[in-house]
């Protein structure tokens, strides 16, 4: 039986197509947080969609909205009328905070103030940035070729698993999974013992798993037994099977191109940056004392979470193909 610890299964499939409507859902709060500043609201220009007691909702406000998501032509009607819903709602929430000076809360003030420097320092480094190009068919191409295991030799793996609370897994579970040669075989003890599971069946690519799991998948027999453990749940999960699911060039062109846009502008940002840390003068202080432990030490389940991050998703390339 294999462990594998802090390792996420769990799928991310639909992230990339969710991402905008997040994204919107995401900006509106933010900005309802910067408008709930207190301060008078000055008088909104432009033509007016809607009036939320009183207080009017402008086309202007919706434009920059919709400029921010930027939804594909097709999407545009459902993303305004989303979007406007947003607003309103929007209003009736800062409204209400007003009245009860939610905006003078210390808390309050303080996360204003950290959204706002986020704010202006994502708008410096934009500007400072610039536009980045494209990426070239060529690099496109490049990308394709140096990552088979994403693409040309992709794998699909066909799981099943039980799925237990972390604290039914104890050294007994432990011992029979470690005998048993089967899923079933664990499964009839668990019955036999009362020990609650519930039953899955899943299918992941080579690029909707970090690479040294993947590896490892790939090394394994079909049926070996192995547990991964999320926090409160651990999974008994087998191979049922693994095969061959190829993605041509031509399908994964899209997605290769905006991941290595994205991955051109992060490292641009990150450059500017460290040339900014360069040159001025930083001091830390109050610093721990040498040999003290760190006021938030890292835990295993932050660890978890870290390698599920919509980043480690992109970092690895190009995931949710199918």
């Amino acid at each position: 039986m294999k462990h594998f610890e802090n390792q996420n299964l769990a799928t991310r499939q639909g992230q990339y197509r969710h991402r905008r409507v997040l994204s919107a859902g995401l900006l509106v709060l933010a900005a309802a947080v910067l408008s709930a500043c207190g301060e008078k609201a000055e008088k909104k220009s432009g033509q007016a969609l809607a009036s939320v007691n009183g207080e009017e909702i402008t086309v202007l406000q919706l434009n920059e909205e919709l400029a921010r998501v930027n939804p594909q032509m097709a999407q545009q009607e459902a993303a305004r009328k989303q979007l406007l819903e947003a607003l309103i709602d929007r209003q009736l929430l800062q409204s209400e905070a007003a009245k009860e000076k939610i905006d003078r809360d210390p808390k309050v003030v303080q996360a204003i103030e950290r959204a706002k420097a986020t704010i202006v320092a994502q708008a410096y480094l934009q500007k400072r940035v610039g536009t980045v190009a494209r990426p070239t068919k060529a690099e496109v191409q490049a990308y394709y070729n140096q990552n088979p295991q994403f693409f040309s030799n992709r794998k699909q793996f066909d799981m099943r698993e039980l799925v237990l609370t972390t604290t039914d897994v104890t050294d007994e579970v432990k011992r029979v999974i470690d005998g048993a040669k089967s899923l079933e075989e664990v499964a009839a003890w668990l019955d036999e013992h009362k020990v609650k599971y519930g039953r899955a069946q899943l299918s992941r690519s080579t690029t909707e798993l970090p690479p040294e799991l993947s590896a490892r998948l790939q090394a394994m027999p079909k049926g070996q037994l192995f547990i991964i453990r999320e926090g409160a749940r651990s999974m008994l999960i087998s191979i049922n099977e693994i095969k061959d699911a190829p993605v041509t060039l031509e399908q994964a062109s899209g997605q290769i191109e905006q991941f290595l846009f994205n991955k051109k502008n992060k490292e641009a940002a990150e450059a500017a940056v460290k040339q900014l840390r360069s040159t001025a003068k930083i001091e830390y202080m109050n610093q721990p004392a040498a040999g003290a432990a760190p006021a938030t030490a890292a835990t295993p389940a932050a660890t978890a979470d870290k390698t599920a991050a919509p980043e480690d998703v992109t970092a690895r390339g190009v995931a949710g193909l199918k």
